[in-house]
């Protein structure tokens, strides 16, 4: 049983050193990566649009119909969840 146990803990330090240098190892390698390719970092880069006027809103406080119309049933839902009338 204790040989067992051993075995065990052996398997598991194992596989976490693992881990452990592999994480190690990734850091490395994006921050070699990270070097190579800084002078490319705005290569890729577009220029910003500019900025719309935001549109005007509409004269029932911006809502359509079919919102007001998902409005009053959310109220009547919740009316009704209530118990009220």
């Amino acid at each position: 049983m204790g040989q067992m146990l051993l075995d065990g803990l052996k398997a598991m330090v194992l596989g976490m050193g693992m881990v452990y240098v592999f994480l190690i190892l990734m850091i490395f390698c994006m921050k070699l990566m990270s070097k190579i390719l800084e002078p490319y970092k705005n290569a890729l880069v577009k220029a910003a649009p500019a900025a719309k006027k935001p549109a005007a809103a509409k004269k029932s406080g911006g809502l359509s119909e079919q919102d007001k119309l998902l409005a009053k049933a959310a109220i009547e839902a919740v009316k009704m969840h209530r118990g009220g009338k």
